[in-house]
């Protein structure tokens, strides 16, 4: 049995994202805690009834400040020496940074990094976004220098990491993301009437939310009957959109924004094609959840996103002449922020309803190939030498 650690920044993420991980190492007889920023007390029992232990800890999720980055660092070096585990696994930013760092104090423990995304810090920009992605690839570099493994969720974040020398390719490994629960989220019937578009991501710039708008009101236009939809919760990160322009989008009939939610199957269930424009992911769980309820996705050819859709010469042969849409078995590829693409994208389903069926269903046999959760918790046990 070994002493295990699993460090996230969000409380709800290590249920949300790493649930299925924490069950199978209880299952495999591990002895973990969880640990994550604080929570309220039902979250805990819900961990404590998989088995697994919570441990708080003080993380600001965004921004820079260097006080509390050192409140973090201390904090997490307190508990991991307190715990004295055998693994820490560390996923997003901040628990990567400091809990690698930390868990260098800790004799005989093996740290493990799983990079779930670039994130806001490695994205292109001006002055202060090269001094913020400088020190973050410092950061990252001294805290990966011991790191056992370093799990990726796509080839080139991987490809980034190795090509900025933050890792030696030698300790890298890349696995198809989270992976998603088949038998909680289930093949589901299309939904009858109009046909629906829905967006679920968090309200950030950087998932491509304005250019659903845009292209939206473009479709919308043309197809008044045709339905946009969007699902998600605010961000405080300096990239998070204010709920007003939301809200504006909502009061025009461009799409219906319907908050947050903590189960995204009844959103899916009435959609028909499930879109993501992002600029770039680790590998995109909301994704994965509509291609495991049967359906179509327009997405993005961007890192973590273009990994979901299956490429392919079927389906539609003509295309439009310039227009860079890239057809797949189960959905289409859109070049990143472009608007007229990802409209485009969009008429072809409604032009063409029957791909609507047929890539759902490829969609579903994708998941099941590939992303099935079990076969991915699999590939992080035997990383972290546990099975």
């Amino acid at each position: 049995m070994s002493r295990i650690v699993v460090i996230g920044a969000l409380p709800e993420s290590l249920l949300i994202f790493r649930g299925d991980l924490l069950k199978a190492l209880v299952n495999a007889g591990h002895d973990v805690t969880g640990m994550a920023a604080e929570t309220n007390h039902a979250l805990v029992r819900q961990l404590a009834s998989i088995g697994v232990g919570f441990r708080a800890y003080p993380v600001q999720r965004n921004g820079m400040n260097p006080l509390k980055d050192a409140q973090t660092y201390l904090a997490l070096r307190k508990v991991l020496r307190d715990l004295r585990p055998d693994i820490v696994l560390s996923y997003t930013i901040k628990p990567v940074v400091w809990g690698g760092i930390a868990a260098k104090g800790v004799a005989g423990s093996r740290f493990y990094a799983l990079i779930t995304g670039l994130g806001f810090a490695f994205q292109p920009g001006g002055c202060k976004q090269r001094i913020l992605n400088g020190l973050v690839t410092c950061l990252y570099h001294w805290s990966l220098i011991s790191a056992k493994k370093v799990i990726f969720q796509n080839k080139n974040d991987l490809q980034l990491f190795v090509g900025r020398k933050i890792v030696d390719e030698r300790r890298c490994i890349v696995v198809d993301g989270s992976g998603v629960n088949l038998d909680h989220y289930v093949a589901s019937p299309l939904p009858t009437g109009n046909m629906a578009f829905l967006m679920i991501a968090r309200l950030l710039g950087s998932k491509g939310l304005r250019e659903y708008a845009k292209a939206a009101q473009l479709v919308h236009e043309k197809y008044p009957h045709v339905t946009f939809h969007l699902v998600g919760p605010e961000d405080p990160s300096p990239d998070g959109l204010p709920l007003s322009e939301v809200r504006n989008w909502q009061a025009s009939g461009v799409l219906q924004y319907m908050g947050a939610t903590a189960d995204v199957r009844p959103f899916i269930k009435q959609c028909h094609i499930l879109v993501l424009p992002s600029y770039h992911e680790g590998m995109p769980r909301t994704v994965l959840e509509a291609m495991s309820m049967g359906r179509a996705i327009i997405t993005t050819d961007a890192p973590g996103c273009r990994e979901t859709i299956r490429l392919t010469h079927i389906g539609l042969k003509q295309k439009v002449k310039g227009e860079p849409v890239m057809d797949g078995e189960n959905g289409f590829l859109v070049p990143v922020k472009d608007v007229l693409s990802l409209a485009h994208a969009m008429e072809r389903f409604i032009l063409h309803p029957e791909l609507v069926e047929t890539m759902g269903r490829c969609s579903r046999r994708i998941a099941e190939e590939r992303f099935d959760v079990h076969k991915v918790n699999g590939d992080m046990l035997r990383t972290m030498a546990l099975i």
